[in-house]
């Protein structure tokens, strides 16, 4: 299968009404924002709504979240060590006596799982300790002074989404329904919990995709069309109380295909051709050769 063939940029409007995007746990889990007041929706996040929707098509996820856990492992290195034919713990270095292995780890872990050729990802592992005898005691050393890390840089880039107009966020304190302290009857101190939304707000995201790192990963063009079509249901399976069901949705998918490998524009060219609204509307200024594609979400 060839690799990217044509770079790639894409953008996403998104609406949401009386829901928290992303809170913050650092903060009591109120709505992300910037200093000043614009919502925001870390690129993280935005990943791991990917990640499920590839998932839940039958992609193969090696970062998947404990609810969609589709194989029992417990850890990264655990799902990691557990792939076949060599694994890819510190085992899978020592190649014919060698350690020589670490390319052909790479390879095989982008081949395996859709998220590392596409986001990329590093493996690291501690270096591994033995017991060693001296004198009459054992105790237990280094079998090296480093451990080994592999890192996967992906070709698919992605932004953290900002809203359009600072953001106005309600807080609603509310009664747990489950007393977790204190005796039957009693009035706890964890019996009383807030809950935090943003009214209503348009934010808009921004992404990429990299033919000449899709060449190290083997991320293809059928890898891309996969991504363009799960964007407009980005939300889809992603109900929670704090994102009730079609309280969160993509209002559009613009996506630029470029001529060429290099592209014909930046990245920054490209999305500064894209003005948004707060209504959600929005404008789109005209670059030579580069006719965005409009996508209606899901």
């Amino acid at each position: 299968m060839s690799t990217l063939t044509h770079k790639i940029d894409f953008a996403l409007i998104l609406i949401v009404k009386n829901a928290n995007p992303n809170g913050d746990p650092l903060n009591g889990n109120r709505p992300r924002t910037d200093y000043s007041g614009h919502g925001e929706i870390t690129d993280v996040c935005l990943k791991r709504k990917i990640r499920d929707r590839l998932q839940s098509d039958g992609h193969s996820i090696f970062v998947q979240s404990d609810a969609k856990k589709s194989d029992g492992m417990p850890s990264l290195k655990n799902r990691a060590e557990a792939e076949p034919p060599i694994g890819l713990g510190k085992k899978a270095f020592i190649f014919d006596g060698k350690e020589n292995n670490q390319d052909k780890t790479a390879a095989q872990a982008c081949e395996k799982w859709f998220d590392v050729r596409a986001f990329g990802q590093v493996f690291a592992w501690k270096a591994e300790k033995k017991k060693v005898k001296k004198g009459e005691d054992s105790a237990e050393e280094n079998v090296s002074a480093n451990g080994i890390s592999i890192p996967v840089r992906g070709p698919v880039t992605i932004q953290s989404a900002f809203s359009v107009e600072p953001v106005s966020i309600t807080s609603t304190q509310i009664t747990k329904s489950v007393n977790g302290e204190g005796e039957s009857g009693e009035m706890s101190s964890d019996r009383m919990g807030m809950k935090h939304r943003v009214d209503q707000a348009i934010y808009v995201v921004y992404g990429a995709m990299t033919p000449q790192l899709a060449e190290k990963t083997g991320f293809s063009d059928a890898d891309a069309e996969t991504i363009k079509a799960v964007l407009p249901r980005l939300f889809e399976g992603d109900a929670s109380s704090a994102r009730p069901e079609g309280s969160m949705a993509v209002k559009k998918v613009i996506w630029w295909q470029h001529k060429s490998k290099a592209g014909q524009y930046s990245s920054a060219k490209v999305h500064g051709s894209l003005q948004v609204n707060a209504d959600g509307s929005y404008a789109l200024d005209a670059l030579d050769g580069l006719k965005p594609e409009q996508i209606d979400g899901f």
